[in-house]
């Protein structure tokens, strides 16, 4: 049986090349990710600055707590930047657990 319209039958658009569905999404979540890019380096800013306070405040003993807090933030934007770099498919938190 032959078909009468056959490019209504396929799955694939014919506009757009093998590849490019999974393309679209991808730039679009970049655009999304280095938004949130720019939200942690701000987050990283007053980190510093309130960790040098308390350095201040301490004699130069830094708070722990708040050091593990900054390295989080710096390996969140270490995945984000590799899914960015397409060196990973895999997107940062929130769309994974944070730490792995």
């Amino acid at each position: 049986m032959q078909r009468q319209h056959p490019h209504l039958d396929d799955d694939e658009d014919p506009g757009f090349e093998p590849g490019t569905r999974e393309l679209i999404p991808r730039i679009l979540w970049i655009v999304v990710i280095t938004m949130m890019i720019s939200g942690a380096q701000s987050v990283l800013l007053a980190v510093a600055v309130l960790q040098v306070v308390i350095m201040i405040a301490n004699r130069g003993r830094p708070n722990e707590e708040l050091g593990d807090f900054g390295s989080m933030v710096g390996a969140w934007v270490a995945k984000a930047a590799r899914y960015q770099s397409a060196a990973s498919d895999q997107k940062p938190w929130p769309w994974t657990p944070m730490g792995s």
